[in-house]
């Protein structure tokens, strides 16, 4: 029976893998695809890649934008790196390999990740705590609308 209900606990999972994403940087604006170019202060941002460098899914993805969405905060953001650079990556797919469980890589919007002079909107910041409350209070709801 345990191993039942751990499974079926795997299955309804989500794993929010949160931390920052690249906003578009007037100096380097064309390392962003065209139309996915997050801004500061426009909200959280969903990272993609093709290469598969982040957990994000259509499933994961259509969640998050239903919480948000639901919850009255902007729409969110797209982050995706052109096909011809590279990029880093997160905790999002090791966790979701390892446990089986789904996930999305998210964060907010900053320019100058990884220097000194990173820097990110005040306003980014509610609107991650109101989807993060949004998340605990409605995820179970929406996912259960959703067929896979």
């Amino acid at each position: 029976d345990s191993p039942i209900l751990y499974d079926r606990a795997i299955q309804r999972s989500l794993v929010l893998s949160v931390d920052q994403a690249h906003a578009v940087h007037p100096n380097y604006a064309s390392k962003h695809e065209k139309n996915h170019g997050p801004v500061m202060n426009g909200g959280m941002v969903i990272k993609r890649n093709a290469n598969q460098r982040y957990a994000t899914n259509g499933v994961t993805g259509l969640i998050i934008r239903q919480l948000a969405k639901n919850a009255g905060l902007p729409p969110i953001q797209e982050f995706v790196v052109r096909n011809d650079c590279g990029c880093g990556s997160t905790i999002g797919p090791v966790i979701s390999t390892a446990t089986g469980m789904r996930a999305i890589d998210m964060g907010c919007p900053q320019l100058s990740m990884h220097s000194i002079r990173e820097t990110m909107g005040v306003k980014d910041f509610s609107h991650g705590l109101a989807l993060f409350r949004a998340f605990f209070n409605d995820f179970s709801a929406i996912d259960s609308m959703i067929e896979e």
